[in-house]
This record gives C-alpha cells, structure tokens and sequence, in this order.
C-alpha cells in the first residue's frame, strides 16, 4: 500500500511555486528599475511581487492531493 506524507506533499508544492515565480519576481525586478522615478509604478510592482510572494500562503488551508495539484501563481496583468 502506497502511503502519502501530505506534510512532504505540501513541501514540494511550495518548493514548485516558487520555482515558477523566480522568473517573474526577477522581470518585475528589472521593470521596477527601470521606473525608480515614478512612484505609482513602483507600487504597482509592489504589490505584484506582494502577491507572487504570498503565493505559498495558500499551500497551508489544502487539504487534498488534487487542491495540491491545482495550486497555481496568481495571475499578473
């Protein structure tokens, strides 16, 4: 019999947003960079990358295999 570890699932699902967020967090990096003069932008960058980081948050409340699945970065416009 096949048993799951939900604690070591919760882990690698984490460990895989964050795989798929560091290219993103990197690009919206460069894009804050490039618009240290404007306030407004700045926070708007802010808070995507807010949102990116938060991300992870989510793996906590899941309580199945297929929620651990689905789970997925919040999409940026």
């Amino acid at each position: 019999m096949i048993t799951i570890n939900f604690d070591k699932a919760k882990d690698i699902t984490k460990d895989r947003l964050r795989t798929e967020r560091k290219p993103l967090l990197e690009s919206l990096d460069v894009v804050m960079l490039r618009n240290l003069n404007n306030p407004a932008t700045l926070a708007e960058i802010e808070a995507k990358k807010q949102a990116l980081r938060d991300a992870t948050n989510q793996v906590d409340t899941m309580t199945t295999l297929d929620e651990l699945k689905s789970a997925s970065l919040p999409v940026l416009e």
